[in-house]
């Protein structure tokens, strides 16, 4: 057992970047819209995400680099390189502003739950007071860098949250044979944005690189490989498990429309009752501000792999990068649209971008310069093109939504 929790590594932390506000409210929909039809689109992200992550964590390891490093290195062709740079650079910029501002918005949706709506009017400008509140204690916790305490006190309500779902889902009785069903892959109508939403807030994009960087903090040899695979087996399993529970959990709720924490926490009141809205509320505000910290950072350090500077955390550039995406994130959750809008575009923006960074994970792990004999196999190959070919076909399904072409 003590072994076990010495090679516990960075699989925990990519699976808590996952069950956060986005989680919990995109599951809650599409349980509330489409019963147990989208479970496939789940069980799908998480083979998805195992598949991805191993990659990113393989790579770390073996290259002891991070991936936006060996991309820029790997580039030789000037011209292709600051494309390849400037395309990385839009995909998680873009990514984690949309995802920051359904972080923050997150943890707004738990705190309005307690205490009502706030906003403070500043002539034609109006703000909302827990978004202001939310980043100013994200940036000071960002700027002094001692965050570590409060984010595991953070992570632990999470896990807290994500046991009352699985209680939740066993308490409710669902039909068994529906359940089963519900991994029959299905799109029903209207419901193309939930399911690239499902796969965008559960194959976070960031994380592809987040995971490269943080592996070879922890392991330095070749032979640690088998621990990376197992914490990043392990740990993402057990992150789907619970967003499959929060699916058949909101399965259960008698309602059409899901418009605020009250409504999400539905879906707990077979465990809490008439306390759900509360212990939801501290979950969602817990998600919330821990991924609003994480988000950033993760920003910073693509944008530092992407153009070569230090990836040191006082220096002015790192800042610049997480202080500019914290602002758009409050900007946007303060901008009077609905937060659980702002969630929902959120996992939606990172489902579309998530081919982009797929596609340069696959291209990498390919090379034997990079990774001699650890580069893929011809089955892991199958697995990456598969799971590419989805995402595509997906993102592009979704686009052609947006636009009212299909």
């Amino acid at each position: 057992m003590s072994n076990w929790f010495k090679n516990i590594g960075p699989g925990p932390l990519v699976a808590a970047a996952f069950i956060g506000p986005g989680t919990v409210t995109l599951c809650t929909i599409a349980g509330v819209n489409f019963g147990f039809t989208l479970l496939w689109a789940m069980m799908l992200s998480v083979v998805a995400t195992v598949v991805l992550q191993e990659m990113s964590a393989r790579l770390g390891i073996i290259s002891q680099k991070g991936l936006a490093q060996i991309i820029r290195a790997e580039i030789k062709n000037p011209l292709l390189r600051i494309l390849a740079i400037l395309l990385i650079l839009s995909a998680i910029v873009i990514g984690n502003a949309a995802y920051e501002a359904g972080n923050i918005s997150g943890g707004v949706l738990g705190l309005e739950a307690i205490f009502g709506v706030k906003r403070l009017e500043l002539g034609i400008i109006s703000l909302n007071y827990f978004s202001l509140t939310i980043g100013l204690v994200a940036f000071v916790l960002l700027y002094i860098g001692n965050y570590k305490i409060l984010e595991r006190a953070l992570v632990s309500l999470v896990i807290l949250m994500s046991f009352a779902f699985l209680i939740t889902a066993v308490i409710t009785k669902p039909d068994l044979g529906a359940v089963f069903k519900g991994f029959i892959p299905r799109i029903p109508k209207n419901s193309i944005f939930i399911i690239v939403g499902l796969i965008g807030t559960t194959v976070v994009p960031y994380n592809l690189f987040l995971h490269a960087s943080l592996v070879k903090e922890k392991w330095k040899k070749q032979s640690d490989l088998q621990y990376a695979r197992k914490d990043t087996i392990i740990a993402v399993v057990l992150g789907g498990l619970v967003s499959m529970c929060i699916i058949i959990a909101a399965a259960a709720i008698k309602t059409s429309e899901v418009n605020n924490a009250a409504d999400l926490s539905k879906g707990l009141e077979p465990l809490f009752g008439s306390f759900s809205k509360y212990f939801l509320a501290i979950g969602l505000f817990a998600a919330g501000i821990t991924s609003a910290i994480t988000a950033p950072l993760a920003a910073a350090f693509v944008a530092s792999g992407c153009l070569g500077w230090s990836s040191s955390m006082k220096t002015k550039k790192f800042r610049a990068v997480w202080i500019a995406i914290l602002c758009l994130g409050v900007l946007s959750s303060s901008s009077g649209i609905r937060s659980i809008e702002i969630i929902k575009f959120a996992q939606v923006a990172n489902g579309i971008l998530l081919p982009v960074v797929a596609g340069f994970l696959l291209w990498i792990v390919n090379k034997r310069i990079v990774l001699g004999k650890f580069k893929n196999s011809l089955l892991q190959n199958i697995f990456g093109l598969i799971i590419l070919a989805i995402t595509i076909f997906l993102g592009l399904k979704s686009i052609l939504k947006v636009f009212e072409l299909i």
